[in-house]
């Protein structure tokens, strides 16, 4: 039944926290062993060099002049097969051994785990060689047990050199921007530094780039060090010869650099599209706005537009407005639009608080050209957030409709994400991030022609179009910040509110997924670091359609740009004569300020319901409002369906066939009115709470008797949402690690896991926990019966985490067509309808 705005949320009470009960503990089976003598020959030769050089020089001091030696302050690169667990547990055993970006190690779900050493003197190269002599004797002592498992599964061992310094992904990157360019202009770069705690050390290796930059004819632009999220990265302009340098990775170039992490070419914006601009409806009457929960970082808006003017308090921190050309201001004023109104096509109330927004693009939507992204988001939340003089004090929730396109995500976080991360839980803020749209032409080799596309029966033209994206999947992951692990991320789902007679003008484009919900051709794919399920949820973005670009032996197409039959309704600058426009516009940007606007609801719904619920601390109402706007998510039937069947992999693990579902769906698409509101035969409960580590807390929910002896459709689901705190150094990024128990009463209730879902494995590995139970058999449900579900958290990796971390639970029993399942429930808790919010 839809959603009924007078049956608000349920609010439920978590139990006194208690000690997490003693388990099984479960040892995975480890991975098969190099034999002894191919060891011998494969690192026999690299560890000879590492005594000849410790010879020449035991102080170390002379080694930097080689580029090849291990050298102090190296950074070693081991290779591992297998889990990086035993290796991390070693190098604490050796003196003077320190772990760079150690919590990348969580990557043991990788197939080739690759583990980062810096080695600062002589001392601990020594302790290195003399590790591997002795194991090579069969001789290791107590406490260096470990060691024989990385030596019998080492793959590799190299000193951090230029080919890790400059990805491939990156070096490609850097040839584009170069092409066509003189030797001596001058072309912005990102150099990231290693981090150093001492403020002595990053000074003189700062330094020591900075004499490199300037040698070659460059200039250091901007810098910026963050010890938060262990970030020291500078932004310099260096001429085309010296970037060749770069992509060939020359040792005596800056990439040969022993202060430097990795080169990357400049953050670049994201971006969208507008079309078919109209004249602008007329803006209902707006009555006194309240202080703003949710902020908009994005580009410059049209603030003075008739349909925002009321609603935006823009605080221009970085002076980008007075460079931004009004009719340039596309992707700020898109997005407030939908944050503040929903698509314009949807009729729908505006929000009845001001939105905070920053701009952190300028002209043409692009990142200012003399900052580094990561230090202008860090420094907008500062002050938003920070201090007596604090801008939006009030702001939990945060909206990204951005990413950087020049890095995809592939397994290392990027230092935008880690950032989000950290500021997640410092500040209590939900970020919703865009998960990016590719929009790439890919080939279709199901069709030799548009026109065999354009004729194909729906189910043959959707096949052949998740064939074509499973093809290049690899080529299609999500733009960073995306794999924040606290944040929220948003793909696109083909759902829009255009009408019927303006659908059926769209006649030179084709839908791929006709009849079906889906996320659109063009939404990026996970998954998220560590493998954890991304994009986490799906909201509309516009039925996405394809637009053919050529044949060559089959049809080659390109996702096409929103339009009036197919896109979001937003206002718009000035274009083509209209002075007060609205256009169409979609994507993930779009997607992802309507989940911002979705959350924005349901803190209005639970400000009405509890009063005290303004009350609550920032990070609690942060957590809560992550629960309930993932919690309504579910994977579409057909379409999961067709993703199983046509990518598989046939005949796969169903873990694996889930793993590529997910890629697509993440936890699935979200009814954004059913996040906000119960109905009839729906009931949502939510709770709030907070535990200290290895403590355990039950939330009991009322089970209605309604359901009882009922043989029809029913379900129970729980969705279990957290900030984990993170902190550079440690041995897992993921520091709090939550879970929920399989309830005991899921047989009584005649439930079981639902079989299209993400497994429990799958969902254990970022910060959202979700399941999902149905069945259709009569379940026996007593007058006064519970339902247990016990919110635990597991040992943290590595040192333990003394503060308590909050959580936000949401919990739904749902019985479709039996009415009064919602009221029973509510008269047992005590709460009265409320008013339509």
């Amino acid at each position: 039944m839809p959603s009924d705005p007078s049956k608000p949320l349920l609010r439920l009470t978590p139990s006194q926290p208690r000690q997490r009960p003693a388990g099984p503990q479960k040892f995975p089976r480890p991975p098969e062993s190099f034999p002894r003598e191919r060891q011998q020959a494969a690192f026999a030769p690299k560890f000879d060099r590492l005594a000849q050089a410790l010879a020449r020089d035991p102080g170390g001091l002379e080694l930097r002049a080689d580029p090849a030696a291990l050298a102090p302050e190296r950074l070693l690169v081991f290779e591992v097969r297998g889990s990086v667990n035993n290796f991390a547990a070693a190098v604490q055993r050796v003196p003077g051994l320190e772990l760079i970006d150690e919590e990348e190690l969580s990557s043991d779900d990788d197939k080739d785990p690759i583990a980062y050493l810096l080695v600062p003197d002589a001392r601990a190269l020594a302790e290195l060689l003399s590790l591997w002599k002795r194991w090579n004797a069969d001789r290791l002592q107590f406490g260096e047990t470990p060691w024989r498992g990385v030596f019998e599964l080492l793959r590799d061992l190299r000193p951090w050199g230029p080919q890790d310094r400059v990805q491939q992904l990156d070096a490609g990157f850097l040839v584009e921007e170069v092409e066509g360019r003189g030797e001596d202009e001058l072309v912005p770069l990102e150099i990231e530094l290693i981090y150093r705690a001492s403020e002595d050390q990053a000074r003189t290796w700062e330094d020591e780039v900075r004499v490199a930059v300037t040698a070659r004819g460059g200039q250091i632009i901007s810098r910026a060090r963050l010890p938060d999220i262990a970030y020291h990265a500078l932004l310099v302009d260096l001429p085309v010869h010296a970037i060749r340098e770069i992509i060939d990775r020359a040792d005596g170039g800056i990439a040969g650099l022993e202060p430097v992490m990795h080169i990357r070419p400049q953050s670049l914006a994201t971006t969208i599209e507008i079309e078919d601009a109209t004249e602008a409806g007329a803006a209902a009457a707006v009555g006194q706005l309240r202080d703003p929960i949710l902020a908009l970082l994005d580009g410059v808006p049209v603030a003075a537009h008739p349909l925002l003017a009321a609603h935006l308090v823009v605080d221009d921190q970085f002076d980008l407005e007075p460079h931004a050309p009004v009719d340039q201001r596309v992707h700020g004023t898109a997005m407030a639009s939908l944050i503040v109104h929903g698509d314009r096509n949807n009729s729908a109330s505006a929000l009845p608080r001001r939105v905070h927004v920053v701009p952190v693009m300028g002209a043409g939507d692009r990142f200012p050209a003399r900052r580094l992204v990561v230090d202008i988001i860090y420094l907008a939340i500062r002050a938003m957030r920070e201090g007596a003089g604090a801008t939006a004090p009030g702001v939990l929730i945060v909206n990204l409709s951005l990413g950087n396109e020049r890095r995809p995500f592939q397994s290392s976080l990027s230092a935008w994400a880690r950032l989000l991360d950290r500021l997640a839980y410092r500040y209590g803020i939900l970020f919703l991030v865009s998960a990016g749209n590719v929009r790439e032409t890919f080939g279709v080799p199901a069709f030799a022609t548009g026109m065999a596309f354009e004729d194909a029966d729906a189910a043959t033209r959707c096949d052949g179009t998740l064939t074509a994206i499973g093809n290049v999947m690899a080529d299609r992951r999500m733009f960073s910040p995306s794999e924040a692990i606290n944040a929220v991320t948003v793909g696109a789902s083909n759902d829009d509110w255009v009408s019927a007679a303006d659908r059926r003008a769209a006649r030179t484009i084709i839908d791929p997924f006709p009849g079906m919900r889906a996320a659109n051709p063009s939404s990026a794919l996970g998954p998220g670091f560590a493998r954890s399920v991304k994009p986490d949820i799906l909201m509309p973005g516009g039925r996405e359609h394809l637009r053919q670009i050529r044949t060559d032996g089959h049809v080659f197409v390109r996702p096409a740009a929103s339009t009036r039959p197919a896109g979001l309704k937003v206002a718009a600058p000035r274009t083509g004569g209209i002075g007060i426009a609205e256009a169409y516009s979609g994507g993930t940007s779009g997607a992802t300020a309507l989940a911002s606007r979705t959350c924005h609801r349901i803190h209005d719904a639970l400000e009405v319901a509890y009063p005290d619920f303004t009350g609550l601390p920032h990070i609690q109402r942060a957590v809560l409002l992550k629960a309930l706007l993932v919690h309504p998510a579910r994977w579409p039937d057909d379409i999961a369906a067709r993703i199983k069947a046509i990518i598989g992999p046939v005949g796969g693990h169903h873990s694996h066939i889930k793993d590529n579902i997910r890629r697509f769906l993440g936890f699935g698409y979200v009814d954004g009115d059913d996040a906000v509101a119960c109905a009839e035969d729906r009931a949502t409960f939510w709770a709030v709470g907070e535990l200290a580590r290895d403590r355990v807390a039950t939330i009991r929910v009322p089970v209605p008797a309604v359901m009882s002896g009922q043989a029809r459709p029913h379900s129970l689901s729980a969705t279990l949402a957290w900030f984990t705190p993170v902190q550079p150094g440690r041995k897992s990024y993921r520091s709090v690690r939550l879970k929920l128990l399989d309830p005991a009463e899921a047989g009584t209730l005649s439930v079981s896991p639902r079989s299209l879902q993400p497994d429990g494995n799958q969902t254990n590995r970022g910060t959202i926990f979700m399941r999902c139970w149905d069945g259709n058999k009569a379940p026996v449900v007593g007058p006064d019966m519970f339902i247990d579900l016990v919110v635990q958290r597991d040992p943290d990796p590595g040192t333990p985490i003394d503060e308590a971390v909050p959580f936000g639970l949401a919990v739904t029993i749902a019985m479709p067509g039996i009415v009064d399942l919602y009221t029973q429930v509510a008269q047992r808790l005590g709460i009265a309808p409320r008013q339509p919010v």
